[in-house]
Protein backbone atom coordinates (compact mmCIF):
# COMPACT_ATOMS: atom_id res chain seq x y z
CA UNK A 1 0.00 0.00 0.00
CA UNK A 2 1.51 3.35 -1.05
CA UNK A 3 2.59 5.81 1.63
CA UNK A 4 0.45 8.99 1.78
CA UNK A 5 2.02 12.06 0.25
CA UNK A 6 2.69 14.54 3.07
CA UNK A 7 2.24 17.42 0.68
CA UNK A 8 -1.20 16.20 -0.18
CA UNK A 9 -2.28 15.65 3.40
CA UNK A 10 -4.68 18.45 4.50
CA UNK A 11 -3.96 20.35 7.69
CA UNK A 12 -6.89 19.99 9.99
CA UNK A 13 -7.47 22.93 12.33
CA UNK A 14 -9.78 22.33 15.24
CA UNK A 15 -12.47 24.92 16.13
CA UNK A 16 -10.72 25.50 19.47
CA UNK A 17 -7.46 26.44 17.73
CA UNK A 18 -9.23 28.74 15.33
CA UNK A 19 -11.04 30.40 18.21
CA UNK A 20 -7.82 31.02 20.10
CA UNK A 21 -6.10 32.53 17.10
CA UNK A 22 -9.01 34.83 16.38
CA UNK A 23 -9.13 35.92 20.02
CA UNK A 24 -5.55 37.15 20.17
CA UNK A 25 -6.12 40.61 18.62
CA UNK A 26 -9.28 41.10 20.72
CA UNK A 27 -7.37 40.30 23.89
CA UNK A 28 -4.73 42.82 22.98
CA UNK A 29 -7.33 45.49 22.37
CA UNK A 30 -9.14 44.64 25.61
CA UNK A 31 -5.88 44.83 27.52
CA UNK A 32 -5.13 48.36 26.25
CA UNK A 33 -8.66 49.48 27.02
CA UNK A 34 -8.42 48.05 30.53
CA UNK A 35 -5.15 49.85 31.25
CA UNK A 36 -6.58 53.14 29.99
CA UNK A 37 -9.68 52.63 32.12
CA UNK A 38 -7.61 51.99 35.23
CA UNK A 39 -5.51 55.09 34.55
CA UNK A 40 -8.63 57.21 34.16
CA UNK A 41 -10.11 55.82 37.38
CA UNK A 42 -6.86 56.51 39.23
CA UNK A 43 -6.73 60.04 37.83
CA UNK A 44 -10.34 60.58 38.89
CA UNK A 45 -9.61 59.42 42.42
CA UNK A 46 -6.60 61.76 42.62
CA UNK A 47 -8.71 64.69 41.38
CA UNK A 48 -11.45 63.91 43.91
CA UNK A 49 -8.90 63.69 46.73
CA UNK A 50 -7.45 67.04 45.69
CA UNK A 51 -10.88 68.66 45.55
CA UNK A 52 -11.70 67.18 48.93
CA UNK A 53 -8.54 68.64 50.38
CA UNK A 54 -8.95 72.01 48.66
CA UNK A 55 -12.63 72.52 49.41
CA UNK A 56 -13.07 70.71 52.72
CA UNK A 57 -9.85 69.94 54.58
CA UNK A 58 -8.04 73.12 53.53
CA UNK A 59 -11.12 75.09 54.56
CA UNK A 60 -11.08 73.56 58.04
CA UNK A 61 -7.34 74.04 58.52
CA UNK A 62 -7.34 77.61 57.21
CA UNK A 63 -10.43 78.51 59.23
CA UNK A 64 -8.82 77.24 62.43
CA UNK A 65 -5.64 79.16 61.76
CA UNK A 66 -7.60 82.34 60.98
CA UNK A 67 -9.55 81.91 64.20
CA UNK A 68 -6.37 81.55 66.24
CA UNK A 69 -4.74 84.51 64.49
CA UNK A 70 -7.79 86.71 65.08
CA UNK A 71 -7.68 85.99 68.80
CA UNK A 72 -4.05 87.13 68.80
CA UNK A 73 -5.12 90.29 66.96
CA UNK A 74 -7.70 90.98 69.66
CA UNK A 75 -5.01 90.79 72.31
CA UNK A 76 -2.74 93.07 70.30
CA UNK A 77 -5.53 95.64 69.98
CA UNK A 78 -6.00 95.57 73.75
CA UNK A 79 -2.26 95.94 74.33
CA UNK A 80 -2.04 98.86 71.90
CA UNK A 81 -4.89 100.64 73.63
CA UNK A 82 -3.33 100.14 77.06
CA UNK A 83 -0.03 101.57 75.79
CA UNK A 84 -1.80 104.47 74.09
CA UNK A 85 -0.18 103.28 70.86
CA UNK A 86 -2.67 104.81 68.43
CA UNK A 87 -2.31 107.00 65.36
CA UNK A 88 -2.04 110.73 66.17
CA UNK A 89 -4.05 111.33 63.00
CA UNK A 90 -7.07 109.58 64.46
CA UNK A 91 -9.91 112.11 64.70
CA UNK A 92 -11.27 112.71 68.19
CA UNK A 93 -14.90 111.76 68.61
CA UNK A 94 -17.65 114.06 69.73
CA UNK A 95 -19.71 113.12 72.77
CA UNK A 96 -21.71 110.01 71.95
CA UNK A 97 -20.13 109.67 68.51
CA UNK A 98 -17.90 106.70 67.60
CA UNK A 99 -14.19 107.22 67.10
CA UNK A 100 -13.23 106.96 63.44
CA UNK A 101 -9.78 105.52 62.82
CA UNK A 102 -7.53 106.24 59.85
CA UNK A 103 -7.13 103.33 57.43
CA UNK A 104 -3.69 101.66 57.71
CA UNK A 105 -1.56 100.65 54.71
CA UNK A 106 -2.64 97.81 52.43
CA UNK A 107 -2.39 94.38 53.97
CA UNK A 108 -2.18 95.63 57.55
CA UNK A 109 -4.60 94.22 60.12
CA UNK A 110 -6.59 96.87 62.00
CA UNK A 111 -9.52 95.04 63.51
CA UNK A 112 -11.59 91.91 63.97
CA UNK A 113 -15.08 90.81 62.96
CA UNK A 114 -17.25 89.03 65.53
CA UNK A 115 -20.56 87.50 64.37
CA UNK A 116 -22.45 85.43 66.99
CA UNK A 117 -24.71 83.94 64.29
CA UNK A 118 -21.63 82.35 62.68
CA UNK A 119 -20.68 80.57 65.91
CA UNK A 120 -20.26 81.25 69.61
CA UNK A 121 -16.50 81.73 69.21
CA UNK A 122 -16.41 83.17 65.68
CA UNK A 123 -13.82 85.93 65.17
CA UNK A 124 -11.73 86.84 62.12
CA UNK A 125 -9.09 89.49 61.49
CA UNK A 126 -9.75 92.37 59.10
CA UNK A 127 -6.98 93.94 57.00
CA UNK A 128 -6.86 96.83 54.55
CA UNK A 129 -7.46 95.82 50.94
CA UNK A 130 -8.98 92.80 49.21
CA UNK A 131 -5.88 91.42 47.52
CA UNK A 132 -6.39 87.70 47.03
CA UNK A 133 -2.90 86.45 47.81
CA UNK A 134 -2.03 88.64 50.80
CA UNK A 135 -5.44 89.09 52.44
CA UNK A 136 -8.30 86.86 51.29
CA UNK A 137 -6.15 83.72 50.88
CA UNK A 138 -4.14 84.43 54.01
CA UNK A 139 -4.32 81.87 56.79
CA UNK A 140 -3.77 84.73 59.23
CA UNK A 141 -6.41 87.16 57.95
CA UNK A 142 -9.25 86.12 55.62
CA UNK A 143 -11.33 89.34 55.58
CA UNK A 144 -10.41 92.43 53.58
CA UNK A 145 -11.69 96.01 53.75
CA UNK A 146 -12.38 97.79 50.46
CA UNK A 147 -9.98 100.67 51.00
CA UNK A 148 -12.10 103.06 48.93
CA UNK A 149 -14.98 102.70 51.39
CA UNK A 150 -15.43 104.18 54.88
CA UNK A 151 -13.98 102.93 58.17
CA UNK A 152 -15.96 101.35 61.04
CA UNK A 153 -18.50 103.73 62.56
CA UNK A 154 -18.02 106.33 59.83
CA UNK A 155 -20.99 107.81 57.96
CA UNK A 156 -21.14 105.96 54.66
CA UNK A 157 -20.33 102.36 53.86
CA UNK A 158 -17.79 100.17 55.64
CA UNK A 159 -17.51 97.36 53.06
CA UNK A 160 -15.61 94.11 53.57
CA UNK A 161 -15.08 90.91 51.58
CA UNK A 162 -14.16 87.27 52.26
CA UNK A 163 -14.41 83.85 50.66
CA UNK A 164 -17.63 81.83 50.84
CA UNK A 165 -15.70 78.57 50.48
CA UNK A 166 -12.00 77.63 50.61
CA UNK A 167 -9.26 79.44 52.51
CA UNK A 168 -11.23 79.40 55.72
CA UNK A 169 -14.57 80.45 54.21
CA UNK A 170 -14.92 83.40 56.60
CA UNK A 171 -18.32 84.28 55.08
CA UNK A 172 -19.53 80.71 54.53
CA UNK A 173 -22.64 81.27 56.68
CA UNK A 174 -23.56 84.72 55.41
CA UNK A 175 -26.87 83.39 54.05
CA UNK A 176 -27.82 82.26 57.56
CA UNK A 177 -27.99 85.81 58.94
CA UNK A 178 -31.39 86.82 60.27
CA UNK A 179 -33.03 90.22 60.67
CA UNK A 180 -31.68 91.95 63.75
CA UNK A 181 -28.59 89.75 64.16
CA UNK A 182 -25.73 91.71 65.71
CA UNK A 183 -22.41 92.07 63.90
CA UNK A 184 -19.45 93.56 65.75
CA UNK A 185 -16.28 95.17 64.47
CA UNK A 186 -13.47 95.47 67.01
CA UNK A 187 -10.66 98.01 66.66
CA UNK A 188 -8.11 99.53 69.02
CA UNK A 189 -10.78 102.06 70.06
CA UNK A 190 -13.56 99.61 70.97
CA UNK A 191 -16.48 97.72 69.46
CA UNK A 192 -18.83 98.95 66.73
CA UNK A 193 -22.22 97.26 66.76
CA UNK A 194 -24.25 96.80 63.58
CA UNK A 195 -27.67 95.21 63.08
CA UNK A 196 -28.32 92.98 60.07
CA UNK A 197 -31.03 94.22 57.71
CA UNK A 198 -31.07 92.03 54.60
CA UNK A 199 -29.43 90.21 51.69
CA UNK A 200 -29.09 91.13 48.04
CA UNK A 201 -27.84 89.12 45.06
CA UNK A 202 -25.95 90.92 42.31
CA UNK A 203 -23.75 90.18 39.31
CA UNK A 204 -19.98 90.44 39.79
CA UNK A 205 -20.19 93.77 37.94
CA UNK A 206 -22.51 95.23 40.59
CA UNK A 207 -19.81 97.31 42.26
CA UNK A 208 -22.25 100.08 43.18
CA UNK A 209 -22.96 98.10 46.37
CA UNK A 210 -19.69 99.64 47.60
CA UNK A 211 -20.97 103.21 47.22
CA UNK A 212 -21.42 105.31 50.41
CA UNK A 213 -25.13 104.63 49.89
CA UNK A 214 -25.18 101.14 48.36
CA UNK A 215 -26.65 101.02 44.83
CA UNK A 216 -27.16 104.82 44.94
CA UNK A 217 -23.75 106.36 44.17
CA UNK A 218 -25.15 109.87 43.63
CA UNK A 219 -26.91 110.08 47.00
CA UNK A 220 -25.26 111.80 49.96
CA UNK A 221 -24.91 109.32 52.86
CA UNK A 222 -26.48 109.98 56.23
CA UNK A 223 -26.30 106.48 57.72
CA UNK A 224 -23.44 104.26 58.87
CA UNK A 225 -23.63 101.00 56.94
CA UNK A 226 -21.73 97.71 57.01
CA UNK A 227 -21.62 95.73 53.76
CA UNK A 228 -20.34 92.16 53.56
CA UNK A 229 -19.65 90.73 50.08
CA UNK A 230 -18.85 87.18 48.98
CA UNK A 231 -19.46 84.76 46.11
CA UNK A 232 -22.71 82.96 45.35
CA UNK A 233 -23.80 80.21 45.01
CA UNK A 234 -21.43 77.99 46.95
CA UNK A 235 -18.44 76.75 44.95
CA UNK A 236 -19.17 79.31 42.24
CA UNK A 237 -18.27 82.89 41.34
CA UNK A 238 -21.30 83.43 39.09
CA UNK A 239 -22.92 85.94 41.46
CA UNK A 240 -22.28 87.92 44.60
CA UNK A 241 -24.32 87.72 47.79
CA UNK A 242 -24.38 90.97 49.73
CA UNK A 243 -25.29 91.34 53.41
CA UNK A 244 -26.24 94.79 54.72
CA UNK A 245 -26.23 95.97 58.33
CA UNK A 246 -26.77 99.37 59.93
CA UNK A 247 -24.86 100.94 62.79
CA UNK A 248 -26.52 100.78 66.21
CA UNK A 249 -23.95 101.96 68.76
CA UNK A 250 -20.36 101.66 69.82
CA UNK A 251 -18.60 100.59 73.02
CA UNK A 252 -15.38 102.41 73.99
CA UNK A 253 -12.64 99.98 74.95
CA UNK A 254 -12.33 101.64 78.35
CA UNK A 255 -15.90 100.51 79.17
CA UNK A 256 -15.37 96.91 78.08
CA UNK A 257 -17.07 94.85 75.36
CA UNK A 258 -20.84 94.42 74.89
CA UNK A 259 -22.31 91.58 76.94
CA UNK A 260 -23.22 89.44 73.91
CA UNK A 261 -19.58 88.96 72.93
CA UNK A 262 -17.85 89.31 76.29
CA UNK A 263 -17.11 85.58 76.30
CA UNK A 264 -15.37 85.75 72.91
CA UNK A 265 -13.32 88.77 73.95
CA UNK A 266 -12.35 87.54 77.40
CA UNK A 267 -11.53 84.00 76.19
CA UNK A 268 -8.37 85.22 74.51
CA UNK A 269 -6.81 85.86 77.89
Amino acid sequence: MPEPDPAATPVVTSPETTSRRDALPARSRASVTGVLGELLITAGVIVMLFLGWYIWLNDIVSGGEQQDAAEVVQQELQDRWERGDVSPERPASEVGEPVISTAPPAGEVFGALIVPRFGADYVRAIATGVDVETVLNSRRIGIGHYSETQMPGEIGNFAIAAHRNTWGGAFSKVDELRLGDRIYVETVDGWYEYSFRGLEYVWPTGVDVLAPVPAAPDVEPTDRILTMTTCNPRFSTAERIIAYAVFETWYPRADGPPAEISGVVEARG
